[in-house]
């Protein structure tokens, strides 16, 4: 498991108590052997995946020791402990944590913190485990989560016609067929024989894709991708999307035609996630723009 940024800290100073020079590749690597990570740990992403989770924590632990002065950098991406980071660890802490830190007089001058603050009601002390970075990206799922369910809701209560539209709109906004005028057409109507829409595949129209789109409530079940499949095989066709507002039993998504027919399957819950990636039905109400120092600008090695 990942070590929170907190935890990460006592170990890390350790790491530069020899006094010598260190990279942030080299300390990683010793870091995450330390804690003795898997590969996979140490390639998880943040939910953004802008960043990798542990290098993200290792770089707040650092940024932490920073302001403490506790380690200095001596030139790009290497540092080295301090006399103070030194002293600090003759007194042999169990942890090295926040509560710590902002014991520490340059840690209260660099931060505009006291003692007084040092409270178990602040967040960045109860919630140990994330750094600003996750609990900013944590929020943001939770927000996406709720909005997906709020959409969903929406889709299902529209009438079945309108779905069938909104499917095709989805389809384009992802890059099929061009234009919605000339991209796909919506059949929905007795004896289609279980095709409720038609899409170019592509902007010349080279290939096409059907569409089965259903506003369910019910699970749906394998005999109804067997019907799907044969639908297809009616129309000659090769390529087909099968699209529900509910969700599909194990046995119906490990079912695989034997011939050289193709289908995808989206449920609900990646139907709405599609809908707020690619901007459909939905609209930005505030943007936050992350910044980090531009080393370049600074002429660092």
């Amino acid at each position: 498991m990942i070590p929170d940024f907190q935890s990460i800290m006592l170990p890390f100073l350790t790491i530069l108590s020899d006094g010598e020079e260190h990279t942030t590749i080299e300390t990683n690597q010793k870091l995450a052997n330390h804690f003795s990570l898997t590969e996979a740990e140490i390639n998880e992403f943040l939910p953004s995946g802008v960043a990798k989770t542990f290098a993200n924590r290792v770089a707040w632990a650092k940024s932490h020791f920073k302001m403490a002065g506790l380690l200095e950098n001596t030139k790009r991406s290497s540092f080295k402990i301090t006399e103070a980071g030194k002293k600090l660890l003759v007194t042999s802490p169990n942890e090295i944590n926040l509560r710590l830190l902002r014991s520490i007089p340059a840690y209260q001058e660099r931060t505009g913190r006291t003692r007084e603050d040092n409270s178990s009601s602040d967040p960045e002390i109860s919630q140990i485990s994330a750094t600003p970075e996750e609990i900013i990206e944590n929020s943001y799922l939770t927000i996406r989560k709720n909005l997906a369910q709020e959409l969903l809701f929406k889709i299902k209560s529209s009438s079945p016609s309108f779905f069938e539209t909104l499917v095709v709109e989805l389809l384009v906004k992802m890059g099929y067929g061009g234009s919605i005028k000339d991209a796909g057409r919506s059949i929905g109507r007795s004896g289609d024989e279980g095709i409720d829409g038609i899409i170019k595949e592509d902007k010349l129209g080279l290939d096409v894709i059907y569409i089965q789109a259903k506003r369910w409530e019910n699970v749906v079940e394998r005999p109804e991708i067997h019907k799907f499949v044969g639908a297809l095989a009616g129309q000659g066709a090769k390529k087909g999307v099968f699209i529900t507002t509910s969700r599909y039993t194990n046995e119906a998504r490990d079912y695989q035609p034997r011939n050289e027919t193709k289908i995808v399957l989206i449920d609900g819950e990646q139907l709405a996630e599609l809908m707020i990636d690619h901007n459909l039905a939905v609209s930005t109400v505030n943007t936050i723009e992350i910044k980090r120092i531009d080393n370049d600008y600074f002429g660092d090695d």
